[in-house]
């Protein structure tokens, strides 16, 4: 019967394990602690002409990722951080037994090599190899080079598989950094703190989510994984930093989809003596340049939709987008009653209070319209607790939503610094507990405390730093912009 691949790979990876050990017999480490390093390969095409004038010796190492031989001669590909350049070796140069056992390395080990650059007559940049030393013996074939691996689940929980495999994918994160580092050098600019705040917190808070539980023993109390970081970023507006953000990771035991992972990265910063309305230009102001930077321009491809940066962006209220997207009226809409059978026939959750029943709605039918930059204010106070009321409209709250491509990429609102008002809305939020809901908010005594010595008007926003990698780098799934993802449990096998 024909081997299938498992068998062969299977099969090489026992024969990688007898080259191994034949290395050991043989005295020859096949893993040393150390090479030397002239030039990494990247920095060896960025000055090969001028290398080559200077008729320079080079070191260099990466991973072998292809293998030719030619009886006495060989070529060769290594391969690091992206980059990748040819090797050329002849038997009467490194030695016969030398190039005997250059010819027994196998495709994945990491070589140091040492020689002078030379071009080939199709121009390509290769070390002609006067040397070379295994650093890394690899026990385990690659990816086969033309299939690769199309397993979606294997590339997610053999992330190191998927970077070796797809140059993409190497682009995805470093886009990611990069925009992470441009964050950072904008809200320095605008003399903004970067703080740390705690992970494990005694009272989960600043968001409606389930967390996740841990236990201190020294402490002997329970603790939780910080679901938002905003109370205690608030507290800090109490001890007089008025400019502050973090980048952040969250914890949110929840389900799994394309845009919701249990942990995940979210930029938050608060903002003294502003309000909502001016972090909109703000939140425009800073997509804008964080687009230029890492893109050179201000318009995305996302999912097969043009998506245009360039500002205002378009407003609506609440009410207004689902009168505009979803085809209801405001009286409709306004009406408990037939508010309720709207949820009824759209399959909504009809219990809901009915700020909920809207925001369900929304999220259903007008959500996913919202490709281009959207901002949906008004939302109804019963779903807003933390957020200040509008003078002139006490039921609602002055808070925004950002939407780009379909999807939520920021919140925000002008924070709610009345500590009796807090306190109201905390009690509230703790029958609805009581009553079952496991994502209403918590008593926070200590941020009440702190409320209590007063805090300024400000205004606060939290944007998902994963949501917004999918988009700059139009990536359909938040697993693909998160190096190791959340899975189910893997099926074990000898």
């Amino acid at each position: 019967m024909e081997n299938t691949r498992d068998d062969n790979v299977t099969n090489e990876a026992f024969q990688r394990l007898h080259t191994l050990e034949a290395l050991k017999e043989a005295g020859q480490d096949p893993y040393p602690a150390r090479c030397r390093l002239s030039h990494s390969i990247g920095e060896l095409l960025e000055a090969g002409d001028d290398l080559l004038a200077a008729e320079e010796k080079v070191h260099t190492a990466g991973r072998l990722i292809s293998f030719r031989s030619h009886g006495k001669t060989s070529f060769a590909h290594l391969f690091s951080n992206g980059a990748k350049i040819q090797l050329y070796t002849r038997r009467d140069v490194l030695g016969e037994s030398v190039y005997a056992s250059f010819k027994k390395l196998d495709i994945g080990d990491f070589v140091g090599v040492e020689g002078h650059l030379f071009r080939t007559k199709t121009g390509e940049l290769t070390i002609w190899v006067e040397d070379y030393v295994l650093l890394a013996k690899s026990l385990r074939p690659l990816p086969e080079k033309w299939h690769g691996l199309r397993d979606v689940e294997a590339r997610y929980r053999q992330r190191y598989l998927d970077l070796i495999a797809n140059s993409r994918v190497r682009e995805v994160f470093s886009l990611r950094s990069r925009l992470i580092h441009a964050l950072r050098l904008f809200f320095d600019r605008h003399r903004f703190l970067e703080v740390e705040t705690p992970m494990m917190q005694p009272i989960p808070g600043g968001a409606a989510a389930r967390p996740f539980v841990t236990y201190h023993n020294a402490l002997s109390r329970e603790l939780y994984l910080r679901i938002a970081p905003e109370l205690y970023l608030k507290r800090l507006l109490v001890g007089g930093l008025e400019r502050v953000y973090e980048i952040n990771r969250n914890f949110r035991n929840e389900g799994l989809s394309t845009e919701h992972n249990p942990e995940f990265t979210m930029l938050e910063f608060y903002w003294a003596y502003t309000d909502y309305s001016r972090l909109m230009r703000f939140t425009e102001e800073l997509f804008c340049e964080l687009a230029s930077q890492t893109l050179g321009r201000t318009e995305l491809e996302y999912k097969g939709r043009r998506i245009d940066l360039t500002p205002p962006w378009q407003t609506f209220s609440l009410t207004q987008s689902l009168v505009k997207f979803g085809g209801f009226s405001e009286g409709e809409l306004q009406c408990h009653d037939k508010l309720r059978h709207i949820a009824a026939k759209s399959g909504v959750d009809t219990q809901a209070k009915p700020g909920g029943i809207l925001l369900k709605l929304f999220e259903k039918l007008v959500e996913p319209q919202l490709i281009q930059p959207t901002f949906i204010i008004d939302f109804p106070l019963d779903i807003s607790p933390l957020a200040k009321s509008k003078p002139e409209a006490p039921d609602l709250v002055e808070r925004f939503e950002l939407y780009i491509g379909g999807t939520e990429i920021a919140n925000a609102f002008t924070e709610l610094n009345d500590p009796q008002e807090q306190r109201k809305r905390f009690l509230a939020q703790v029958k609805e507990r009581e009553a079952g809901d496991q994502e209403a908010h918590r008593l926070d005594e200590d941020f009440l405390r702190a409320l209590e010595h007063g805090m300024p008007p400000a205004a606060g926003e939290g944007i998902g730093i994963d949501r917004l990698v999918m988009l700059f780098t139009d990536m359909p799934s938040i697993r693909d912009v998160i190096l190791f993802p959340q899975l189910r449990g893997e099926a074990t096998s000898p």
